[in-house]
C-alpha cells in the first residue's frame, strides 16, 4: 500500500490534487525537507542544504505555471547550532528565493535534534496547469535527463559525500521553458518521486495508460527529486514545444502517448 496516497485520500477537499492548491487568484504549495530521510548533513554544507529546501518547494510552482510570490518557513534546528550556522541557512533560503523573486514573510522556529524544513510557496498564475485532463492520444514528455539524482544518491549513501554541481544537490528548475511552453500544455507536474511514480499518479486522477515509445530503465523511471517537469499535450503542439525547448536550451523527450488502461508503478516508494 502507498501510505502517502492513502493518507491523502482521507481527506475530502476539491483543492487537493495537483502541486498546489488554487483558491481564487493564489496558489498554495508545501513540502518538507528533512534530515535522515531526505539528506544527511555531512553531505552537503548548510547553505546548500537549504538552498535545495527552498528550490523543492518553489518546484510546485514552477510545474503549475505560477510564480512564487511569498514563503513561510518552518524549521526545526539543532539545539548545538549557533550564529554561523543559523547565517549559512539563513543564505541559502534567501540565494533560492532571490532566484525566483520570492520573499521569506514568515514562519516559525523549533530546537531539535535534527535539521529539518517545513515550506509553504504562496504563488499566483493567470493560468495555472494541474495534473489534468489527460485525454487518450495526448502525448507525454520530461525536461531535462532524468536518473542524475539516483546516481548522486547512491553515491552519498555510498561515499558520504556529495559533489557541488550535483542535480541532488541543486535542482534546475525550468522556469524560462514553463512560462513559454504553458498554452502549449495541457497537465503538467514536477518529477519529484520519480517519473514512473508520478506517471502512476497521472494515471489514477485521468483514468488512462500510457504506451512508451522505447523501453525506460528502472535508473531512469524510479529516480526521484529530480525536480524536472513531466507535461501532457496534444500533438498538435508538439513542434511549438519542441521550438520552445530548443530557444530555452531545455532538453525534452517525448516518452509516451495515453492510452486507455492503466499504469502500475513499479518503484519503492520514497520517503515514507
Amino acid at each position: 500500500m502507498n501510505k502517502e496516497s492513502f493518507f491523502i485520500s482521507l481527506f475530502n477537499s476539491k483543492h487537493i490534487g495537483d502541486d498546489a492548491a488554487t483558491i481564487g487568484k493564489r496558489l498554495y504549495s508545501h513540502d518538507i525537507f528533512c534530515e535522515g530521510i531526505h539528506f544527511q548533513r555531512e553531505w552537503m554544507s548548510l547553505e546548500a542544504i537549504a538552498r535545495k529546501a527552498m528550490l523543492v518547494n518553489i518546484s510546485d510552482a514552477v510545474a503549475m505555471n505560477a510564480k512564487p510570490r511569498y514563503a513561510l518557513v518552518g524549521i526545526e534546528i539543532p539545539k548545538h547550532f549557533g550564529p554561523e550556522q543559523l547565517r549559512a541557512i539563513a543564505k541559502g533560503l534567501q540565494e533560492a528565493c532571490n532566484a525566483f523573486g520570492c520573499e521569506i514573510v514568515g514562519g516559525d522556529t523549533v530546537a531539535g535534534e535534527r535539521l529539518c524544513f517545513s515550506i509553504t510557496i504562496v504563488s499566483s498564475s493567470p493560468r495555472p496547469i494541474g495534473r489534468g485532463p489527460i485525454k487518450e492520444g495526448m502525448l507525454l514528455a520530461y525536461t531535462g535527463r532524468l536518473g542524475g539524482s539516483k546516481k548522486e544518491l547512491t553515491r552519498a549513501l555510498r561515499y558520504g559525500t556529495v559533489g557541488k554541481k550535483s542535480r541532488f544537490a541543486e535542482p534546475v528548475l525550468r522556469q524560462a521553458f514553463m512560462q513559454r511552453a504553458a498554452r502549449h500544455i495541457t497537465a503538467a507536474m514536477d518529477i519529484s518521486d520519480g517519473l514512473f511514480d508520478d506517471l502512476a499518479k497521472l494515471s489514477r486522477l485521468n483514468r488512462v495508460g500510457f504506451r512508451f515509445f522505447t523501453s525506460l530503465p528502472k535508473a531512469v523511471g524510479c529516480s526521484g527529486e529530480e525536480y524536472e517537469l513531466l507535461i501532457a499535450f496534444w500533438p498538435s503542439e508538439r513542434e511549438a514545444l519542441m521550438r520552445i525547448a530548443q530557444a530555452t536550451r531545455t532538453p525534452l523527450t517525448i516518452f509516451a502517448r495515453a492510452t486507455r488502461g492503466r499504469f502500475r508503478n513499479i518503484c519503492h516508494a520514497h520517503h515514507f
